[in-house]
């Protein structure tokens, strides 16, 4: 589960700024907490960031989807690591951009930072803390041969092993990055929060695990078809049918069969799946029936299907998945209200919210411009965030509960939408009012 999250100099942000999953003092909707008893806290099951187009709200997403890519992928020597500082400002265009994770994996909290520019990782830390200990696992700096490892925790020939895999790790490579990569397990937990914990869904995108949802082998499968239903799509069914790979363009095919790996199934287009068994590559297309006025089940290819419906298609599996609680996943939708009715967003978040227990592990958080969502009876007022991006273009995230007068009785609609929380578009009323603001009209 995520803690908090903080950014510094990244695209927007250019002061630090901390988004944070820990539970206030308020007792609105206390039952869907999740309780770590451990460390005395409780995290938030979901958040949802409001704010006006360019106020930050998905440079928040992007700065955690670099992060991830920078944990999870391998960098060649040269590379540049594709830093997005702030840029509004002359002083930190070429200052470090800073990202810090505190992160609860298998009863553990760590607190992993890194801060970086296009060249090279400048520092990195990670810190593990059980019950009311905490110790700093190792702390690298640029200007030094070695990382700091825990003399206490690695010794002997664990610490030789570790300081070989720093030895190899470019100045443009993560030590936590490198460690995994040569077969280190000391640090894999926090490894594998990013690769498998945390997943990032942007708004052309869909979920990965919609080919496995979709197969009627699958214990979900049928749960996937009942809820389609239930949320009025007119689909009857799901099914992913045989496809005749001929049927498929000879150079996509080709590409595509260099990388979908034995055991494993890809997306090659919006319905069709491909997968490989024993050396050979299978397509299946995704088809949704309906059902004719003499009960026949008609198939439609998933183009043939409203915008709303495919983007449904898409991310109901996440939503699925987040009731399930089998799992720890942290799942950050950007702009989750795309293309979906308002009464539909809040039933899915509704019924997510409702499956939740205290021993839950699982996360939502999105970004939205419904405001029908903006709902005391949906969310606590510490699950609420605005963005909203100052005179010089930088970006604040402020969540509702700092506002002393945003009561629990309080419409915070009405409050949002006249302005008085901030995050909403400064827009004037006409051109000549621009024009006399910019000295073109006396």
């Amino acid at each position: 589960m995520l803690l908090r999250f903080t950014v510094e100099n990244w695209m927007s942000f250019r002061d630090k700024t901390t988004f944070s999953m820990i539970a206030s003092r308020e007792k609105q909707h206390s039952g869907h907490l999740a309780n770590v008893a451990e460390y005395s806290v409780k995290l938030l099951p979901a958040a949802a960031i409001y704010g006006g187009n360019a106020s930050g709200k998905s440079n928040l997403i992007k700065a955690l989807r670099f992060a991830q890519e920078l944990v999870t992928n391998v960098s060649k020597p040269d590379d540049a690591i594709q830093v997005n500082s702030f840029r509004l400002s002359n002083q930190l265009s070429d200052q470090p951009a800073k990202f810090t994770f505190e992160i609860l994996v298998e009863k553990s909290i760590y607190e992993y930072s890194f801060s970086v520019i296009r060249k090279r990782v400048l520092e990195e830390s990670l810190k593990r803390h059980i019950k009311t200990t905490e110790k700093r696992l190792f702390f690298r700096q640029a200007e030094n041969s070695n990382p700091m490892l825990d003399e206490q925790q690695y010794t002997g020939e664990l610490a030789k092993k570790l300081l070989f895999a720093f030895q190899g790790t470019n100045d443009n490579q993560l030590f936590l990055t490198n460690s995994v990569t040569q077969k280190q397990t000391e640090f894999k937990p926090v490894y594998d929060w990013f690769e498998k914990t945390l997943v990032l869904i942007d708004p052309d995108a869909t979920y990965g695990k919609l080919h496995e949802i979709t197969d009627d082998r699958n214990a979900l499968y049928s749960q996937m078809t009942s809820r389609l239903c239930d949320l009025d799509s007119g689909i009857s069914s799901l099914r992913q049918d045989e496809f005749p790979t001929k049927a498929i363009p000879k150079g996509i095919l080709d590409s595509a069969t260099g990388l979908v790996a034995e055991g494993q199934t890809i997306r090659l287009r919006n319905d069709i799946f491909l997968s490989k068994k024993d050396g050979n590559v299978f397509a299946r297309r995704l088809a949704s029936y309906h059902r004719s006025d003499d009960g026949k089940e008609i198939p439609f290819i998933l183009s043939d299907e409203s915008d709303g419906t495919q983007r449904l298609i898409d991310l109901l599996p996440a939503f699925i998945l987040l009731e399930e609680n089998q799992h720890p996943l942290v799942i950050v939708i950007d702009e989750l209200d795309r293309s979906l009715h308002s009464l539909l967003t809040e039933n899915l978040i509704g019924n997510y919210l409702a499956s939740r227990t205290a021993a839950a592990q699982s996360q939502l958080i999105f970004t939205t411009h419904d405001v029908q969502l903006m709902d005391q009876s949906l969310f606590r007022r510490d699950e609420m965030w605005v963005t909203e991006r100052d005179r010089n273009g930088a970006s604040k995230l402020i969540p509702f509960s700092e506002y002393l007068d945003v009561r629990k009785d309080k419409d915070i609609r009405k409050s949002y939408l006249q302005g008085r929380l901030g995050g909403i578009p400064r827009i004037r009323s006409s051109a000549i009012e621009m024009c006399v603001d910019e000295g073109k009209v006396s």
